[in-house]
């Protein structure tokens, strides 16, 4: 799922609002019969952003229903970015179904959307049907605008290798012990710069973001629709925490080794060639090392929380895709099957958990005895059955909303570490700002 990793950039808030929906009303959803129809017909397109191997999966899964519903023919457009689907959502009738990036797009995608509710009632998907984090995509202010789908947790990746060298047998379980580990496990070249890292603290490496970093310590995002970072002591102390990591380790020194490293969905990945000994990641990286780096001795584990901030390990964090129904869509009872089927049916959820190496939302899909689950994947999956896997607000801002902090913290960790409470009072009048903007429109 590299393709959706730049899009990925938000902040920790608890699970009971990890997926729910932008508030948004208006019409377009008209009268919901009392039953299904008992043969479905027509054309139904499905807009993704999904390209190349991925595209394929999604196919498969679109066949498999044609063949199931032979009335039926979904015209797939793959590779469209989720700010064209938004785009074309919002203006014409030329997508049916959707499958996007929930943090990024739901909160402007929602109006446009019709209402999944009653569909569900009638057909008895439950949200109960979907698991850990992602069961709670509930409806917001009377609005259910779509189903979470096959999605990604994020965890740490060690090499046992490197860390039994260094004379550790498990990995870290708070971000003291991982920043312990990881200079123990730093080793120098003769001129002073790094030869291998123990772990890479800068915001801006690969996949430390905001919201990646963020779910370790649980600080709230926002209140009552106000940014709060300034005011969240568990903000103030990851930041100040890795701030410290990286003056221990020296900021040039970590720029110049992260700028000499292979691309991250290379073979020449940093982690995979042995550079780095521990990474945060998702849990896609456990099908490139299969690929990629069959000899490497490594293990997976939820990653460290920050000590004293209240989070509790086992979790991390959860990012969400979702596939819904156009409100201007001309034939949605042949629509809302296609998107249930893909989120709801367990042969399907299956077929794209093995397909995309990602997380089944879907929990018979979880427990399925064809899913492809070796350990290292399968603790990505007990993450996100935790009650402590934290993700992001749905907001009309979309993305605006995280990268808003990662620019501050980006420049934050580069100076002296003083103004950090101005700076995040900023960031939370930036934030703010935006949002007044978006809803003045």
């Amino acid at each position: 799922m590299k393709s959706k990793k730049i899009l990925i950039a938000a902040l920790a808030i608890s699970a009971t609002t990890m997926l729910a929906l932008s508030g948004c009303s208006g019409g377009g959803d008209g009268d919901v019969a009392a039953k299904a129809p008992d043969h479905l017909s027509g054309t139904v397109s499905l807009w993704h952003h999904y390209s190349d191997r991925e595209a394929e999966v999604i196919q498969s899964v679109a066949d498999d229903f044609e063949k199931a519903n032979p009335g039926v023919k979904v015209e797939v457009h793959a590779g469209q970015q989720d700010t064209k689907i938004t785009q074309v959502v919002a203006t014409s009738s030329n997508v049916d179904v959707m499958i996007t990036n929930v943090n990024a797009t739901l909160g402007t995608l929602c109006k446009s959307m019709a209402d999944l509710a009653p569909y569900m009632k009638r057909d008895g998907v439950k949200e109960s049907d979907f698991q850990g984090i992602f069961a709670s995509a509930t409806a917001f202010d009377g609005r259910r605008c779509s189903l979470p789908t096959t999605s990604d947790v994020y965890g740490l990746y060690f090499n046992k290798d490197l860390l039994g060298a260094a004379g550790y047998t498990t990995p870290p379980r708070t971000l003291d012990e991982l920043e312990k580990m990881a200079v123990a496990m730093t080793t120098y070249n003769p001129d002073g710069s790094i030869k291998t890292l123990g772990f890479n603290p800068l915001i801006g490496f690969q996949q430390n973001t905001a919201a990646t970093m963020g779910a370790s310590a649980g600080g709230d995002w926002m209140k009552d629709g106000k940014a709060t970072l300034a005011s969240s002591s568990q903000w103030k102390d990851l930041i100040t925490w890795q701030k410290a990591f990286v003056d221990k380790i020296g900021y040039d020194k970590l720029k110049t080794f992260s700028a000499g490293l292979g691309d991250e969905f290379s073979a020449n990945n940093a982690f995979q060639n042995s550079r780095i000994a521990m990474a945060l990641d998702g849990e896609w990286r456990v099908a490139f090392i299969e690929d990629q780096a069959k000899g490497l001795d490594y293990g997976t584990a939820p990653f460290p929380v920050l000590q004293g901030s209240g989070q509790q390990y086992g979790g991390g964090y959860a990012s969400a895709a979702d596939i819904g129904v156009s409100n201007k869509s001309k034939n949605k009872e042949a629509a809302w099957a296609l998107a249930k089927y893909f989120a709801s049916d367990t042969a399907a959820a299956v077929k794209l958990a093995n397909g995309f190496k990602n997380i089944p939302t879907l929990k018979t899909a979880a427990e399925s005895p064809d899913l492809e689950a070796p350990d290292t994947y399968k603790t990505f999956i007990e993450a996100s059955k935790s009650e402590s896997s934290k993700s992001s607000p749905v907001t009309a801002i979309g993305s605006t909303l995280t990268q808003t902090l990662d620019s501050f913290w980006s420049n934050y960790q580069t100076g002296s570490g003083s103004g950090l409470e101005a700076g995040l009072k900023k960031v939370d009048t930036d934030i703010d700002n935006a949002l007044s903007l978006r809803g003045a429109k």
